[in-house]
């Protein structure tokens, strides 16, 4: 079974702190458990949510340490997660305002943060597209002003107009994630034949978010200050394909490389030149078209007379998650099989 953490509740938390934004933690261990052990739990949880990274916790819950997906398959299978995790990781606490994280996150850019009490306890985590999206938010002041859509939902806003003001995106957002499921259901015969892809799924997934989260962030910088003018458009989206291509390709190397021990290990009946040139490849493709989609959809949004601060982050995610899985699973079935 999976080690839990304390359970967190983000609405005890005032308005505008990154308690508020807190998510349950996916991969959470215990330091003693090895790396066999966590792959097979990996393995399973890879099915049901997508992640990045795995939280050590002690027996109490405190946070030890972080491995990431690339550490945990270049290692031994009886290797211990706590000789090789990194300890002392940067962590978020749950009081602190939006400003504060976003000035303390603004030059790391990693996919999740996790979020800690004073005594080190891990209570959740914190993902970094969320908060690239509050400081949009931030930064704007009145988004909704800016692009021609009523004023956003205040605390005094009445029940009705509040329900048709969040509903509509819900409903939205529940159609992206079947979609995303879709497309883990056409490859399912691909995943069962093939068992290590599935532990690759959120290392893709996670790299090519966060590749989107980037162009996000600096494209609805440049909407709310007035940098992305008219015209200036054609420019930006090529150097923001052309960065997600570069930075895909020399994370695919080293995903690739993962790809290639991690399948030399599990003595794969494919082989592992195959699958870490297969690796390569999705990353590649998956953080060029995460960068493609960092710029478009919240300059299609603005166009549309939507709020980019506030609807960017649904329609990214399922365009990172579907580019990722479909990229790498649809090169593995017509490589592979």
């Amino acid at each position: 079974m999976q080690e839990t953490s304390a359970p967190f509740r983000p609405g005890t938390y005032p308005e505008n702190t990154i308690g508020r934004l807190m998510e349950d933690p996916i991969a959470v261990f215990p330091e003693s458990l090895t790396v066999a052990e966590a792959t097979e739990r990996v393995r399973e949880l890879a099915a049901k949510r997508l992640f990045t990274y795995c939280y050590i916790v002690n027996p109490q819950g405190v946070l030890k340490g972080v491995v990431t997906m690339r550490d945990l398959l270049l290692h031994e299978k009886g290797t211990r997660l706590d000789s090789f995790m990194l300890k002392d990781p940067f962590v978020l606490r749950p009081e602190y305002p939006l400003m504060e994280a976003m000035r303390q996150t603004v030059n790391r850019h990693y996919p999740s943060y996790p979020v800690c009490d004073d005594q080190g306890l891990l209570l959740g985590i914190a993902r970094g597209s969320r908060i690239f999206e509050q400081q949009a938010i931030e930064i704007s002041a009145q988004p909704g002003a800016m692009v021609g859509v009523e004023s956003e939902e205040r605390v005094n806003t009445p029940f009705l107009r509040s329900l048709k003001f969040r509903h509509p995106w819900l409903q939205f957002n529940l159609l992206t994630a079947f979609i995303a499921a879709a497309v883990v259901g056409l490859f399912e015969d691909t995943i069962d034949q093939i068992v290590v892809l599935a532990v690759f799924l959120p290392v893709l997934a996670g790299q090519s978010g966060n590749t989107g989260c980037q162009a996000l962030a600096v494209s609805l910088r440049g909407i709310t200050l007035g940098e992305l003018k008219a015209g200036r458009e054609s420019q930006f989206l090529v150097k923001e394909a052309a960065l997600g291509l570069a930075n895909g390709a020399l994370v695919g190397i080293t995903a690739g490389l993962g790809m290639f021990f991690y399948a030399t290990w599990q003595q794969t009946a494919v082989s592992p030149y195959q699958l870490g040139t297969i690796v390569f490849l999705a990353m590649m493709g998956s953080c060029f078209l995460s960068g493609v989609s960092g710029v478009m959809v919240p300059i299609t949004l603005k166009k549309f007379g939507a709020d980019p601060a506030t609807a960017s982050s649904i329609f990214l995610t399922t365009a990172t998650d579907v580019a990722s899985m479909g990229f790498f699973l649809g090169i593995a079935r017509l490589w592979l099989m």
